[in-house]
């Protein structure tokens, strides 16, 4: 198969995006009022307010800086701003965003308030967003491309048709060289020694069943009643999945057949490498594609069964249902729809040819149906009680 090409943004580490966004972010729940005035002034940049930002430690701390920085890295971001009530966190973020080679600027709230600290970062976007207004797209090559994979909402269509959907496309577009990765450790639970097996070394198997055994022992620690009281969910019941054993079989489909993963990443870790990476999130919707876009992700593949709305402000997320009700009474959401496979009208090689070539559009600028409706949900992974 000819490596197909898109229309992308080239960065100044070599890295290729999909989008061109000037982003006005916070570094803790303080100084969401000061970025959403910023881009409330400076049309073209975007805000993403989140809640958390003081007081963390140990990984977690590690793991919100991670997250943070990585959203400004993404290679989806040609320029960022960056607002917080301290100077030296502020300066650790826009720090570890300048090895981009990006445009960052930050700016502190202490000992100016917010009024000036407003006006400073409004004049600095305005120059980001016009700068970023003529950059020019360039042709760019699908294994350029690093896209990440999720499925929510899952149901009996699920296993059936759209998770083998996403693992058609897995197994062709890693074969020419893109970089993807999977995950959401809790819906693996019961099909853990199946998917270690798809490890493309017993090493990386032994890494993966590591992560798995620790957040199957904190499960047994922390548990109240059981893990079926969150898995599977009200919606996977009550679309016909009985058992967290039948959800995580059908989630592994989203791999495919061929496709080995070379290595285990902590969340929002970035791939050190090409070829299909297993990474540590959980399995609710937008913690995980908050995660994969910190890790540099530039577009998400989501497949659902009874309907999900998730979008985000940096990755744009492709939907595709195989269920026929959902595809009818939640059409707006659905960016591919694959239920003639359930009818017999459409084979798996040429729905994941379909989901290719809407991958391609999305990468040419299309916008996603998230995209459109306005969804940005961005929320981060939080480890412990703050201090």
């Amino acid at each position: 198969m000819k490596i197909p090409k898109f229309m992308g943004y080239r960065r100044e580490n070599g890295r290729v995006g999909i989008r061109n966004h000037v982003i006005i972010l916070p570094l803790d729940d303080l100084s969401n009022a000061a970025c959403e005035a910023v881009a409330n002034n400076i049309k073209g940049t975007m805000a993403i307010p989140h809640p958390y930002g003081r007081l963390q430690f140990g990984e977690d701390l590690e793991l919100f800086f991670r997250t943070i920085i990585g959203t400004g890295a993404n290679p989806n971001v040609a320029a960022v701003v960056v607002i917080g009530i301290e100077p030296e966190w502020t300066d650790r973020v826009v720090q570890g965003i300048a090895k981009t080679g990006k445009p960052v600027k930050g700016f502190a709230i202490e000992r100016s308030g917010d009024i000036n600290t407003i006006a400073a970062a409004a004049r600095q976007a305005k120059e980001y967003v016009q700068w970023a207004s003529e950059i020019q797209k360039t042709e760019c090559s699908l294994d350029e491309l690093y896209i990440s994979v999720k499925c929510g909402e899952s149901d009996t269509t699920s296993g059936l048709a759209s998770n083998p959907t996403v693992g058609n496309l897995i197994d062709k577009v890693v074969e020419l060289g893109v970089t993807a990765s999977f995950g959401e450790t809790s819906e693996i639970t019961g099909a853990e020694m199946v998917c270690k097996t798809r490890a493309a070394t017993p090493e990386v198997g032994e890494a993966f069943i590591k992560t798995w055994n620790e957040y199957n022992d904190f499960i047994l620690k922390e548990k109240t009643d059981d893990l079926s009281s969150s898995q599977p969910t009200k919606g996977n019941i009550r679309g016909g999945l009985t058992t967290i054993e039948e959800k995580a079989f059908g989630n592994l489909q989203k791999i495919g057949k061929k496709a080995k993963y070379v290595g285990v990443l902590k969340p929002a870790e970035a791939p050190k490498g090409k070829g299909l990476w297993y990474m540590d999130t959980s399995s609710a919707a937008a913690e995980a594609v908050t995660l994969w876009a910190a890790s540099g992700a530039v577009v998400h593949i989501f497949p659902t069964g009874q309907g999900n709305i998730i979008g985000n402000p940096i990755e744009p997320v492709i939907k595709l249902s195989a269920n026929p009700l959902t595809c009818s009474t939640m059409s707006e959401h659905i960016d591919l729809d694959v239920s003639g496979i359930l009818r017999g009208e459409l084979n798996l090689d040429e729905a994941g040819d379909k989901l290719i070539e809407v991958m391609l559009r999305t990468c040419n600028g299309r916008f996603t149906a998230a995209e459109a409706l306005g969804h940005r949900e961005f929320v981060l992974t939080k480890l412990y009680r703050s201090a």
